[in-house]
């Protein structure tokens, strides 16, 4: 939990002092703030998620980049303005030297992905990161190559990421087998099969899984005892409650790509989009599963950063 003082980083005072006294912080990203869901439910949801993390007795994080500073835990101010603009980039990890010499005056504003998140996270120093869903192989990707960078940067940064797995519009068996070739642990915290997002349920076994936060922080700490080593995905289902069924959200994904590829939709703009179709096409039922699983996943890194530096200062 070093932390490194990089001169384009800003950690706000309440961050830094917990990085410094040892306790539990636990990073959030921004595109789910700017991209993720329509404004006020947006602001409402990152708000309420900042809040589950404080009761859990950590400090939430939410990283962005504005002015060309990568920003380690934001104003209320800054937050709404994320919220309430909707055609702030997209930043994954390829953007950050663009925005940060784009500087104050040149547009160097950007909400964060799983995979800038995670980056920026580690130079600062926080190892537990919660999020809705990863990026990863995409369905069609032999012939667009469409590969997120999350998977990538999760072999590179030395993070947990709390996720419901991947994002069910994804090629689900590719994504496990690339995230296997990157030599990335995935963890199924309470569970045997990869969740899929809105559904507990893959049909895909995890290779490992973990029962409590304090065998999870035995597990990220025996990772990173290790040389060179990056990041672990916790794959954390989504409650029982707020879950749709595998099998009825499959045809309004199959409905959503389908419209993507008439309209041409590409690159970054792939998943807001089919988030949003997939929104209208269950009428909210799948914002709803989305919310509930973000609010989970924090209140559960909440308890892994808080059993991991437990554990980090005992050792």
């Amino acid at each position: 939990m070093k932390q490194n003082r990089h001169p384009d980083l800003d950690i706000a005072p309440e961050i830094a002092a917990a990085l410094t006294e040892r306790r539990p912080v636990v990073a959030l990203e921004s595109t789910i703030v700017a991209h993720g869901m329509p404004y006020p439910d947006n602001l409402a949801v990152a708000r309420e998620v900042e809040a589950i993390i404080r009761d859990k007795g950590a400090v939430a994080a939410t990283i962005a980049v504005l002015d060309g500073r990568l920003k380690v835990g934001l104003s209320a101010a800054e937050l709404e303005y994320l919220a309430r603009s909707p055609g702030i980039a997209k930043a994954s990890v390829r953007d950050l030297p663009v925005l940060l010499a784009r500087g104050p005056d040149g547009g160097g504003d950007g909400a964060t992905t799983v995979a800038a998140t995670m980056r920026i996270a580690a130079m600062a120093g926080i190892r537990v990161f919660a999020t809705g869903g990863i990026g990863g192989v995409h369905r069609g990707a032999e012939l667009s190559g469409d590969v997120s960078a999350d998977l990538t940067e999760l072999a590179r940064s030395a993070v947990a990421v709390v996720s419901a797995g991947a994002k069910a519009i994804l090629d689900l068996p590719r994504t496990l087998e690339m995230l296997e070739t990157l030599s990335v642990p995935v963890i199924g915290y309470g569970c045997d099969e990869f969740p899929a997002f809105y559904s507990r349920l893959s049909g895909l076994k995890v290779p490992a899984r973990a029962d409590t936060p304090e065998a999870l922080a035995r597990i990220l700490a025996a990772r990173w005892r290790l040389e060179d080593a990056g990041g672990i995905l916790v794959a954390n289902p989504i409650p029982a409650a707020d879950e749709i069924p595998a099998a009825a959200i499959e045809s309004r994904i199959r409905d959503a790509l389908s419209q993507a590829a008439r309209e041409g939709i590409a690159g970054k703009d792939v998943t807001p989009f089919l988030l949003a179709r997939i929104r209208d096409l269950t009428d909210g039922e799948s914002q709803r599963a989305n919310v509930a699983l973000v609010r989970n996943n924090a209140r559960i890194a909440a308890e892994i950063a808080g059993a991991f530096v437990l554990h980090w200062r005992q050792g």
